[in-house]
């Protein structure tokens, strides 16, 4: 596929019209699964009402594009505050004065109705807002950040199943258990990827020494042992603050796991099934894969080791934007977009796979690194502050690669996710590294 850098204008604009109306497909899909009773209702007190997040990315779209890159009158100005995520917290949103459904929908088609004029003349100039079409690929990111968002909420609403997607692939393909990453130096981030976001940037070099990573995401049924041997139970595997909060949160499996019969049963937007082994394990937090680690003998890998076996690429001495390549993802590379709504098992998706044979890297599960949030060398935050710094210290750890419910255009080998180590109704799940021992770095 043809890169931003390399597309006219009027390509540029085609492919942004076509990336907002996709996105916005999406977003319909998931608000009109449900009837408005359950779009106002709070399914969760960490989750706003679905209804808060279709105005917000409307909100958005208006602030950056209309209001910003277009210089235009606002089109409500009123609800601001509303949807302004650092002065509403998602606990309060239900009490707002919120859009009702059918309002907020008739704001974010006017909303739209301006863009798509805009889109229509604005010059892609050197200002970096808007050079490569940079403001709308960051709006398209953010509503779909929001969809992915949006699709955990579902995952947590009570009532029949509104959302269906066929099931993912079977395995094609015998995976290892791990692989070697010799040492060395790669370049980490992008100062180039014209979507990327700043928190990316800018690229710099990182040495590591030799290490050993999982081929693919810990497993069900490797989580399954975990459990069965007394993980939840012993603290040794655990650090003082992940055991405690074990102990206060009551933590015994997985989140949306029951045991059923001599094994156990997960449930997945309203459906139960018995739990698969080979599929890796979804929605644990971070205090769970760090203990499940420890258990076996191993740790998570940092954010650096995570991207140099995600993009380092030994044949050509360089870093790519994704494992197989720089080309976007199709199905046959990842279960990405909500394709599917739940992790493929391990081997479904060989075409996707690092060069240095690690799978999985993107699609399927948020894999928790050890790392805590923080900027790169250099870093600049653009084009405001609370996109990333606000979050950089301890108290978030980096995701990376994706889930079965991320788009294409929010994921790539650099992009960061982070969150609370406490969290895990997002999709997330981790692999297992380590340090090479001499005898397998050549050391």
């Amino acid at each position: 596929m043809t890169t931003i850098h390399e597309l006219g204008a009027e390509q540029l604009r085609t492919r942004i019209a076509a990336e907002l109306e996709r996105t916005r497909a999406r977003t319909a899909g998931l608000t009109e699964a449900v009837d408005d009773a359950d779009l106002m209702r709070q399914h969760s007190p960490i989750m706003s009402p679905l209804v808060w997040d279709l105005a917000h990315v409307g909100n958005q779209e208006e602030l950056w594009l209309v209001r910003d890159v277009g210089g235009r009158e606002p089109v409500r100005r009123d609800i601001d505050d509303l949807y302004d995520a650092f002065k509403q917290p998602r606990r309060d949103r239900p009490a707002l004065p919120l859009l009702p459904p059918a309002e907020a929908r008739a704001y974010l088609a006017t909303v739209r109705d301006k863009v798509h004029d805009l889109l229509d003349r604005v010059p892609f100039t050197d200002r970096p807002l808007v050079a490569d079409g940079f403001a709308f690929g960051m709006i398209v990111q953010h509503e779909q950040q929001h969809d992915e968002t949006m699709l955990a909420t579902h995952q947590l609403r009570v009532g029949p199943p509104a959302l269906y997607a066929p099931d993912p692939p079977q395995p094609r393909a015998r995976v290892a258990d791990e692989v070697l990453v010799p040492a060395g130096e790669f370049t980490m981030g992008t100062s180039t990827d014209p979507w990327a976001l700043d928190n990316e940037r800018p690229a710099h070099p990182v040495d590591l020494p030799a290490y050993v990573i999982d081929a693919a995401p810990v497993t069900n049924g490797r989580y399954r042992e975990f459990i069965a041997g007394g993980g939840y139970d012993d603290p040794r595997w655990w650090s003082e603050a992940g055991w405690a909060h074990r102990t206060e949160a009551g933590l015994t499996a997985p989140m949306h796991w029951r045991r059923d019969g001599d094994g156990w049963a997960y449930q997945r937007f309203g459906r139960w099934s018995p739990v698969r082994d080979d599929e890796p394990v979804v929605h644990v937090c971070w205090y769970e894969a760090q203990a499940y680690a420890a258990w076996a003998g191993k740790r998570l890998p940092t954010e650096a080791e995570w991207e140099k076996a995600a993009r380092w690429d030994p044949a050509i001495g360089r870093s790519r934007r994704y494992p197989w390549g720089d080309g976007e993802p199709t199905a046959e590379h990842a279960n990405l977009g909500q394709r599917h709504l739940w992790p493929a098992p391990v081997g479904a998706y060989p075409a996707g796979a690092s060069p240095l044979g690690v799978h999985q890297l993107i699609g399927d599960v948020w894999e928790w690194t050890s790392s805590p949030f923080r900027g790169y060398p250099g870093f600049a935050a653009f084009p405001y502050r609370e996109y990333s710094e606000v979050f950089f210290g301890d108290d978030h750890r980096v995701l990376r690669g994706g889930s079965f419910g991320t788009d294409r255009a929010a994921c790539r080998g650099t992009f960061r996710n982070w969150d609370y180590p406490i969290r895990r109704q997002i999709f997330s799940g981790f692999r297992c590294a380590r340090d090479a021992r001499p005898d397998e770095s050549g050391r």
